[in-house]
């Protein structure tokens, strides 16, 4: 459908409207004592909508001037996009970090440089790679909420049961491999059991890279998939299927439930080891709350030793839609999240580490996560990484997981793109000049920043 022919017709607040029917998000809370209200929709739901509502109390207490009406909204990236469009946003946005680009190139919402400058908040208050993920060609466009970074988590007993020492869980990639050598079972065709399972939970098709210290694109202008060290990444990736079998493995994942149940492959003893983040221990306290489990860095390639300690880190994050009507009271907010008790509180609510440069004793000390500590000195790591920094970035990784999936068998590869390097080939290829029509735009428009700017 051609969009600019179906906006002509149909108003495209009504569309909003249609959008939002049903959803908390079109009721409006009014108000006889005078205090601005500031709309704040945030994608979370159950025990993590608790936790910010707890936080969202204690703001709405604390003052007399504000309140923040907390609304829980499903799909929260398009609909915030769309009601900003529309001229109908709310007044703060809670969206995911990846966004940051996209939003920004898009004019989506507005810079909160000034808005920090005069509250004191500095990128020093920050662990660095949560702060520069908040900020894109040079000015802040966000602030952080519940941050996030990974670890391999292992069943104890499967590695025990294996012949494996569970105190010493596997730290190099040679050993995780030959970990899942010996956890391996089958019965005819079928697999029982595996070690690891990279498309498991499948959710980080482009991270593997990182793991073997490749780099998707040179942070300026430059896709770079083809690398050594991409190659040797996503070759390990695919091995797995291919030592098993591609069908094989496939049918085995077929048979997993769904992340969020008693059924997930690792907490149903169908894997040893899965690569998830600070928030697998809600799951496995909900779910199997007597699973022996642990959780250690993610193993590096046994040759690299300085890859030790990598882990993707990935933030949730606050923002003022373009065209909010009260920015003002709403950075008043975003900054009281920022506080260290208000962001201790609502990470501690998400059993997740915070993005802070400190934390005070009793965070880690009462934490209901055990291997917080872990998590949080994960995402300071040299060797932690994240997405790349760019409006394009959910095509390229739309590219990357289709390129994944011929990598493993589960599609049928193209002419000429059955190898790796080819398949990783087609993803530059396709994704270089769309990256090209981006940077031609942003030196248009005086925005571009060269590669070296800390807010790159």
């Amino acid at each position: 459908m051609n969009w600019a022919r179906f906006a002509s017709v149909i108003p495209i607040a009504a569309i909003i409207w249609a959008v939002f029917a049903g959803e908390a998000v079109v009721k409006k809370t009014p108000r006889t004592d005078g205090r601005i209200v500031v709309t704040y929709w945030e994608k979370w739901g159950d025990f993590e909508a608790d936790a910010m509502r707890a936080v969202v109390d204690d703001f709405n207490k604390s003052q007399d001037r504000i309140f923040v009406d907390f609304q829980s909204v499903t799909n929260i990236g398009q609909k915030a996009m769309l009601a900003t469009s529309g001229g109908i946003p709310p007044d703060v946005a809670g969206l995911f970090g990846p966004n940051v680009a996209q939003y920004a190139y898009n004019n989506a919402v507005i810079p909160l440089d000034e808005f920090a400058q005069e509250a004191g908040i500095k990128r020093e208050d920050y662990i660095t790679q949560y702060y520069d993920i908040c900020t894109y060609r040079g000015k802040l466009w966000a602030l952080p909420s519940c941050p996030a970074s990974t670890a391999l988590h292992y069943n104890r007993k499967m590695l025990a049961d294996a012949g494996w020492d569970p105190d010493n869980p596997p730290k190099t990639i040679e050993e995780l491999t030959r970990l899942d050598e010996m956890v391996f079972k089958k019965d005819g065709d079928t697999i029982k059991k595996m070690g690891f399972l990279p498309t498991d939970p499948g959710w980080w098709p482009w991270a593997w890279s990182g793991v073997f210290g490749g780099k998707l694109w040179d942070g300026e202008s430059k896709i770079t998939m083809t690398t050594p060290e991409n190659i040797e990444a996503f070759t390990w990736m695919g091995s797995f299927a291919k030592r098993y079998g591609s069908a094989t493995v496939q049918s085995f994942q077929q048979g997993f439930g769904t992340f969020k149940s008693p059924q997930n492959a690792f907490m149903d003893n169908k894997t040893a080891t899965v690569l998830q983040g600070v928030w697998m221990a809600n799951f496995i306290e909900k779910f199997n709350p007597d699973l022996d489990w642990g959780a250690v860095a993610f193993p590096y390639p046994e040759d690299h030793p300085e890859l030790a300690n990598s882990t993707i880190i990935d933030l949730d994050i606050l923002v003022i839609p373009r065209g909010a009507k009260h920015p003002k009271e709403a950075f008043e907010f975003i900054k009281y999240v920022q506080t260290q008790a208000a962001m201790e509180k609502l990470c501690t609510g998400q059993k997740k580490q915070s993005p802070l440069a400190h934390v005070s004793e009793s965070f880690i000390k009462n934490h209901p996560n055990p291997f917080v500590e872990l998590f949080q000195d994960l995402a300071s790591s040299p060797t932690a990484y994240s997405t790349p920094k760019t409006p394009i970035w959910p095509q390229w990784a739309d590219e990357i997981k289709s390129a994944t999936e011929v990598i493993n068998g589960k599609k049928e590869a193209e002419e000429n793109q059955g190898s790796v390097r080819a398949a990783l080939q087609a993803v530059q290829d396709r994704m270089q000049p769309k990256l090209d029509n981006v940077i031609r735009r942003e030196r248009a428009l005086g925005i571009y920043r060269e590669k070296g700017s800390v807010a790159n």
